[in-house]
């Protein structure tokens, strides 16, 4: 019989098959317990030639246990699949109370699917596939979480099924080390829009017989909303709350700044720049590229591998354009900072090749595609190639995914930046948004201008690319001497 999945129960189960350790952070209401009851059925029921394995469940409470047992159970009787009536068991010493564990269990012909009480002593010798439900909420999360993955030593695996609570519990400080590649793991996130969107409550309307339409879904998500109150952020959106203090101090953006790093800025000899010539607009670009560009890119070293962020503006906010160099033993370094306002975009561009094509090991870059920086992304994508620039279109999402991996770069002192007031209040300026650490809506002025905390943006895209982009080095095909002037003549070498 087919299995009656959502798409993001679907991809719990193909990130399950492929990964030794996923964790989900995941919004209430969306039937990721009920998913993993089918996940445990496949696994126990499977001969262990084609990956089968007994399950052992750990919810924060008894009536957890229970209800994941009845799941599993509802699933053996619909797939057909034999299996023995719930039962209990007890572990470790029957003439001692104090040390027993209840557990619910279910048989099937191949293996067996236990629930056991959360309780780090409770994983001592098993094998298998381990699911740990709403992890943020067991008592000891810490120590469950090093006997839990102690099993993939073995060849078991771990799901760590969990909404948040509270960006200092320990689930959360899992999550941002996944985030910040300091764990090997799969994550996998589903708010509550998005399970809505892959057919959530089309799926509650199946189950309680009511016709569905746009209007009713709507109305019903507000509800839901509303009901949560002040706590929907953290329970439906996948935000952990805040627990107070400053998000990225002063202190510690301080402690990695340097001044051996310049900030350069460009901007544009006369406000007619634009009705320029391109020839002689080019021209202008290219002599101050070697004046001002060419002695930092010159002394890069070409053993480190090199990347590069990059924040779009034109008229009002700066682009920003941020190397990133790769050293010894994963220590990054930002060996320069470039910033330019007002330039037009054909401008931008030639700043941007003359930049990319001297970056030595050039392994990718990310930027801002959103609104007109766009047209700047796809040009990258184009004469770099598509396996090394991201277009990112920078939403709440994707900060909250990613700047986590730019605080605890300075958190653990392994990012070194140049030391300068504007870059120092760009990353101070950052604000929790609805528990996101973003950029805020209104900008702010400095003694050079108008400021949207674009460096720091820029920096998180270095990162980004960093972390995301895997590819060979790539070998700039037009040469060191090719002026701007010459490509726009005889057309783009891409």
């Amino acid at each position: 019989m087919k299995i009656k999945l959502l798409p993001y129960q679907h991809e719990l189960r193909e990130a399950l098959a492929v990964n030794d350790v996923v964790v989900v952070r995941k919004s209430r209401r969306t039937g990721y317990s009920w998913g993993a009851g089918w996940v445990a059925t496949e696994y126990a029921a499977k001969q262990k030639a084609e990956g089968g394995m007994n399950v052992y469940y750990m919810g924060y409470n008894l009536e957890m246990a229970r209800e994941f047992i009845e799941y599993v159970g509802e699933d053996a009787k619909y797939l057909e699949l034999g299996a023995s009536a719930i039962g209990e068991t007890l572990f470790g010493d029957v003439n001692d109370p104090d040390n027993q564990i209840q557990a619910f269990r279910i048989k099937f012909k191949q293996g067996r699917v236990i629930s056991l009480p959360s309780n780090p002593r409770s994983l001592r010798g098993i094998q298998g596939l381990l699911i740990v439900d709403e992890a943020a909420f067991h008592n000891d999360l810490a120590e469950l979480l090093k006997a839990a993955l102690a099993i993939i030593m073995w060849g078991g695996k771990v799901l760590i099924i969990s909404t948040h609570n509270g960006e200092d519990n320990p689930f959360n400080e899992l999550v941002e080390d996944i985030l910040a590649k300091k764990l090997p793991y799969k994550l996998l996130t589903c708010d509550f829009d998005r399970a809505i969107d892959e057919g959530l409550y089309k799926r509650i309307c199946e189950r309680t017989g009511r016709q569905w339409s746009q209007k009713e879904q709507d109305e019903w998500r507000e509800e839901i909303i509303i009901s949560y109150g002040a706590g929907a952020d953290e329970e439906l959106f996948c935000i952990p709350s805040r627990t107070g203090g400053a998000w990225i101090t002063r202190n510690l953006i301080e402690s990695c700044m340097s001044t051996d790093f310049p900030v350069i800025r460009f901007e544009p000899p006369s406000a007619d720049f634009v009705d320029w010539p391109l020839e002689r607009a080019a021209s202008e670009i290219l002599d101050w590229c070697e004046e001002h560009l060419k002695p930092v890119l010159e002394i890069l070293s070409a053993k480190h591998n090199h990347f590069f962020g990059e924040d779009f503006g034109r008229s009002g906010d700066l682009t920003v354009i941020c190397p990133l160099a790769e050293l010894e033993s994963l220590f990054l370094q930002v060996p320069f900072i470039l910033e330019l306002r007002n330039v037009p975009f054909r401008s931008q561009e030639q700043i941007l090749a003359y930049v990319v094509d001297r970056l030595p090991r050039f392994r990718g870059g990310a930027l801002d595609a959103r609104g007109n920086g766009q047209a700047l992304a796809e040009f990258a994508r184009q004469k770099y190639g598509a396996d090394l620039i991201a277009e990112v279109m920078l939403s709440q999402g994707w900060y909250r995914d990613n700047m986590p991996v730019l605080k605890i770069q300075f958190e653990d002192r392994t990012l070194l930046i140049p030391k300068h007031r504007d870059i120092l209040d760009d990353l101070r300026g950052l604000k929790l948004k609805q528990g996101i650490p973003s950029p805020p809506d209104s900008r702010q002025n400095s003694g050079s201008g108008q400021r949207h905390n674009d460096s720091a943006v820029a920096l998180a895209l270095a990162l980004f690319a960093r972390n995301s982009i895997e590819s060979v080095p790539w070998e700039p095909p037009v040469t060191a001497g090719t002026s701007y002037s010459s490509m726009l003549t005889q057309g783009f070498k891409l």
